[in-house]
């Protein structure tokens, strides 16, 4: 007699396959933040790039001033040193950032893995879509951190690291709050790159349409500033708007991805 019924789980299966699941991630994770902590020479020479003068964004916008005859937009030379003032700090944001660079590293892996945990539970066209979330989850958020590396906090760090009320006051700046507000930003970013893909799960579950976002344009305009300089570091217009004008062209995005799937789905 044949026995191709399949045994449906229980909970205890799931939560097993979900420790199995985890235990997977914790091992990627940490593999990978090992690597890290040890290649600390390289780690370290990509995290405070930005801190020099001849960071790659400053160099092109300096030959951008001499291709446009622009020379206010050649950011000057400067020094910042970095300090550490507290004995073990500067062992412990060793671990933080090689932990961080292993999530971030890991993160397209951290994704698949929690899908496959979930896309038992889903239908063919539900998987279909999941797939493409996944893909457009990873890409936006790893657009988001790049763009806050290096662009937004190279310019805010510049801006706040060289600013002074007097000239025998000397900037200081800790390694540990360049390092928080480089992950910070980052994080933050990283999240707001998300905002096509939520707009499209919403739409897709029938909870926003596109007339309804440009209904109210200008009231997202204004909650867009208002995140914008909450996390903007600095309080200059400028740095405000490298962070402003990504994410209000996200906005606008979604609004025609938003569209497109309700056409689609009026037309299935």
């Amino acid at each position: 007699m044949s026995t191709d019924i399949k045994k449906e789980e229980t909970f205890w299966d799931h939560l097993d396959e979900l420790r199995k699941i985890l235990f997977r991630i914790i091992v990627a994770v940490v593999a990978v933040a090992v690597a890290a902590f040890l290649c600390k020479e390289t780690l370290f020479g990509i995290v405070l790039a930005p801190s020099k003068s001849d960071f790659v964004v400053y160099r092109l916008f300096c030959r951008l001033a001499e291709t446009l005859s622009l020379p206010d937009i050649c950011p000057e030379a400067f020094h910042v040193e970095l300090i550490n003032t507290q004995l073990a700090s500067q062992f412990l944001i060793h671990l933080s950032v090689a932990f961080y660079a292993g999530v971030l590293l890991t993160f397209p892996y951290i994704i698949y893995q929690l899908f496959r945990f979930v896309s038992p539970a889903l239908y063919a066209d539900e998987r279909k879509y999941s797939g493409r979330v996944i893909v457009f989850s990873v890409l936006f958020f790893f657009s988001g951190v790049l763009l806050n590396y290096f662009l937004i906090f190279p310019l805010s760090f510049r801006f706040l690291a060289t600013y002074q009320v007097e000239e025998n006051v000397k900037n200081m700046i800790s390694l540990s709050s360049y390092i928080d507000t480089m992950l910070l930003l980052s994080l933050m970013l990283g999240i707001m790159a998300e905002l096509p893909v939520v707009s499209w799960l919403l739409a897709k579950l029938g909870l926003l349409t596109d007339a309804f976002m440009r209904k109210y344009r200008r009231h997202a305009i204004v909650v867009i500033l208002i995140i914008a300089a909450v996390i903007t570091p600095t309080a200059d217009a400028f740095t405000l708007m490298l962070v402003f004008v990504p994410i209000y062209i996200l906005y606008e995005l979604s609004i025609l991805i938003v569209k497109k799937s309700i056409i689609s789905q009026r037309i299935n």
